[in-house]
């Protein structure tokens, strides 16, 4: 396993120093923009880490044009990193509280290649889609199986995998030719949980 810190794309490292982590954050939060640590932005969730976003969006490998499903869109962060590196990104967050607020926060940064709305990110974007990456903000205790049918063959994804009550591994997958995802590990983490509602 290569150190998280190490190694990462420059094309990741530019596009983190484009981005105002205090345009992403509650402005009571602001001055803890400049640690690298997790910040509360309410309902529960948090702005990850800023080492953690990169490396995370490191191991995707996408480039521009790339077409991205991003389950948990919290402050819009991840979100904007990935506009920066020229992707277009399909966002789901099943707070509504979160993800209004966040869709405005990158309007007003002027970004328009994405679409974001409420919703369970479980059962995969409503539309047909298919996408050539796919990224979690938070821990999920299997892959689903919607998400898995919109990723393209040789797809990747990235995502927190919970292993019981206190332990989760960051898993990089990329979907074969028999439409599975085989995975691997890159380190321990610590997420919220995927939030699920019934339909």
């Amino acid at each position: 396993m290569r150190d998280m810190f190490e190694n990462i794309d420059p094309r990741v490292e530019e596009a983190m120093k484009r981005l105002n982590r205090a345009d992403f954050v509650p402005d009571v939060l602001k001055d803890s923009v400049d640690h690298d640590r997790p910040v509360p932005i309410g309902f529960g969730q948090t702005c990850s880490q800023p080492r953690l976003v990169a490396y995370m969006t490191d191991l995707l490998k996408i480039g521009e044009g790339s077409l991205v499903f991003e389950i948990g869109t919290g402050s819009g962060f991840q979100t904007a990193l990935l506009l920066e590196l020229g992707c277009t990104v399909y966002s789901m967050d099943i707070f509504e509280e979160l993800a209004l607020p966040a869709d405005e926060r990158l309007r007003k940064l002027n970004y328009t290649n994405y679409d974001i709305r409420v919703g369970d990110g479980s059962y995969g974007w409503p539309d047909d889609a298919t996408f050539d990456a796919c990224i979690f903000t938070c821990a999920t205790k299997e892959f689903p199986n919607p998400v898995l049918k919109q990723l393209k063959i040789g797809g990747r994804a990235v995502y927190p995998l919970e292993i019981g009550k206190r332990t989760q591994n960051l898993m990089i997958g990329v979907k074969n030719e028999n439409c599975e995802l085989i995975s691997e590990f890159t380190t321990s983490v610590l997420f919220v949980p995927l939030l699920n509602r019934r339909k």
